[in-house]
């Protein structure tokens, strides 16, 4: 099965979609122009780009309100904090300071600029 992100006017994701491998045949090698021709037969246009779970297409799968980056050719998910970089080369947002690398979990405070543990209530003693 192949998938398929539709593109509003602004390039973000608003649906993803599945279309049976069959519809992207052109003398049976796979293409993405197959599909999008038979996305277009559905829906009327032609907004349209294959995305994959394993990210060999367009570096990251893409997701309902991610944007799709014509000069990356790469689905970027929203930015999560004001903070955080693009890295270009993977399309994913990169925090000012690295996760910590220890046993605990962290969330990021972007008023501190820094990673803060994610305290877990105790389990009651029986």
């Amino acid at each position: 099965m192949a998938h398929f992100a539709e593109l509003d006017s602004n390039n973000v994701v608003t649906q993803v979609v599945v279309v049976n491998n069959n519809e992207l045949l052109d003398n049976g090698v796979e293409s993405e122009n197959k599909g999008v021709e038979f996305l277009n037969s559905l829906f009327g246009h032609n907004r349209w780009k294959q995305t994959s779970y394993s990210g060999k297409i367009r570096k990251n799968y893409a997701g309902i309100g991610y944007s799709y980056s014509e000069s990356l050719d790469a689905f970027i998910s929203p930015q999560p904090f004001a903070s955080w970089t693009l890295d270009e080369n993977t399309c994913q947002w990169k925090a000012p300071a690295d996760y910590p690398n220890d046993d605990k979990f962290y969330t990021w405070n972007e008023e501190s600029q820094s990673w803060v543990v994610i305290e877990t209530p105790q389990q009651p003693q029986q």
